[in-house]
């Protein structure tokens, strides 16, 4: 039987099930295979695959929902990926043109690397702000953050719930509610009795990474970095959004070194909803 052409070959839903073949898929592109992250993906998102005829995926990604589930607020598109031996034939741009149609009216945004933002910027997607990932040893020194820290506990969850909401824009409870399980690390900051921020490290190979990230105000991510590596050996990874200048700043002062940046871009709205002010870092650049 021949082998069926790439263009004819189905676009169809993943699962959760299919959290090794799109580690193979990462691997096969020099990615980490980031197990941990696809399983947290492909259960709190929508995954889309094209299997290949010989085995394992040609092409794969995922689509994170926020809001009302019959009426989204916004999908956070990631981990577009295409297999090495199948890459430049056009198989991103169909998978891509599937999921835009699929989601219809929702907003989208995705964070773009220099190599996929041709892509994106053919199908309708607009830079509108730059996150940029920093890296390494978090080294303690200078004037320590006042804002006051501690790990969080159950009770926590509906006033971390109400900000989050507050400060993204829009419902997240499936991904919030996600994180104790997900993440080495749950840390709020508290002002007399009240949640001001939250922050959370979850295992990324040898890293841990750092987000969502949160906060009242400069001071108070800061506190809630230095927090969570005060509880771990591993280096830390997180994507601070570039307006965050003073943040930036800080975090290369304690040993935190740039490790490139991605384009954020949207489609069907010209900027996120929200308050960026108080949003530092997302998730994941998968799910915005």
């Amino acid at each position: 039987m021949p082998t069926p052409s790439l263009a004819a070959l189905p676009i169809r839903r993943l699962t959760p099930r299919d959290r090794t073949a799109c580690a193979d898929l990462s691997e096969d592109r020099g990615w980490p295979r980031e197990e941990h992250k696809w399983g947290f993906l492909l259960t709190a998102g929508k995954g889309y695959g094209i299997d290949d005829p010989d085995g394992g995926l040609v092409a794969a990604c995922v689509v994170t929902e926020y809001g009302r589930r019959d009426r989204p607020d916004l999908g956070a598109i990631g981990m577009v990926l295409v297999a090495e031996q199948h890459a430049r034939q056009g198989i991103g741009r169909r998978l891509m043109h599937h999921v835009v149609a699929d989601m219809g009216a929702t907003p989208l945004t995705l964070h773009a690397t220099p190599y996929g933002r041709p892509l994106y910027e053919e199908l309708g997607f607009k830079v509108t702000g730059r996150a940029e990932m920093v890296r390494g040893h978090f080294s303690p020194g200078g004037p320590e953050p006042r804002a006051g820290t501690r790990a969080a506990t159950a009770e926590d969850l509906g006033s971390i719930l109400r900000l989050d909401e507050e400060v993204f824009g829009a419902d997240r409870t499936h991904i919030v509610t996600r994180l104790p399980a997900f993440a080495d690390q749950l840390r709020v900051a508290e002002e007399n009795g009240r949640i001001t921020g939250y922050a959370a490290a979850w295992p990324n190979m040898d890293t841990h990474v750092v987000g969502p990230l949160i906060a009242r105000d400069t001071e108070t991510a800061q506190a809630l970095i230095a927090s969570l590596a005060a509880h771990t050996d591993r280096r830390l990874r997180t994507d601070i959004d570039v307006r965050h200048e003073e943040l930036l700043a800080w975090a290369k002062e304690r040993g935190l070194a740039s490790a490139g940046s991605n384009a954020v871009m949207t489609y069907g709205v010209t900027e996120l909803p929200g308050d960026w002010t108080r949003r530092f870092a997302p998730v994941t650049v998968a799910a915005a």
